[in-house]
């Protein structure tokens, strides 16, 4: 099973994979975590081009450009050759992403940037995408306070873009509503934890019920 996580910036959505992975793992599930941009040696380079704080005259179709070309050969190298294996695969972030920075708040299009995507990863898409609810004011407010946290370029955007990435988010919860679940992302992490791994167990038992 494919399973991505997605959120704004400062969501929390890393700690909690990897939180989730040590969780199934130990409850006896194969389990590959993997991030993007990046993942492999070609997407990490690219990524340190797009979050590259110096970078900030990007034009926003190359940034979408970038992160599909990255996610290309991320699920090339790293997806698909787990999934082929049986692995439970748990992706920090993954198509959504795109769709709600640079469709919606870079204000390309959501349906342009789909269509970049669909090129680059052949019509895959998630089994299971969860997008933990935390407003972007409460995330950057988390950056800040954050000590260890590297700052990226998208950090340095201003609120309204980053409320723009949230409202992204929400429409395509809306638009695809069997495949996005919502977790409230607010409360203690320990509950995120539990809410989201409650909800991929569902789905793990569900799909070895029905093969």
């Amino acid at each position: 099973m494919f399973i991505t996580l997605e959120g704004v910036e400062g969501s929390g959505k890393t700690t909690v994979a990897q939180a989730i992975m040590a969780v199934l793992k130990g409850r006896g599930y194969d389990v590959l975590y993997t991030r993007e941009p990046g993942g492999n040696k070609i997407a990490e380079q690219i990524r340190e081009v797009i979050l590259d704080t110096t970078n900030t005259d990007m034009d926003g179709r190359t940034e979408a450009l970038l992160y599909a070309a990255a996610r290309r050969q991320h699920l090339v190298d790293v997806i698909a050759p787990a999934l082929s294996k049986g692995q439970v695969v748990l992706c920090d972030r993954f198509i959504d992403s795109s769709i709600a920075y640079q469709g919606y708040a870079r204000g390309i299009g959501a349906l342009e940037v789909e269509e970049i995507n669909d090129f680059a990863i052949a019509g895959m898409r998630p089994d299971l995408t969860i997008f933990i609810d935390v407003k972007p004011e409460i995330g950057l407010k988390r950056i800040s306070q954050d000590q260890f946290r590297e700052i990226n370029r998208l950090d340095l955007e201003q609120l309204t873009f980053h409320q723009s990435v949230y409202d992204g988010y929400l429409a395509l919860a809306r638009k695809h509503p069997q495949r996005i679940q919502v977790i409230a992302g607010e409360q203690p992490v320990d509950g995120v934890v539990a809410d989201v791994t409650k909800l991929i167990e569902a789905r793990l038992q569900h799909a070895a019920a029905t093969e």
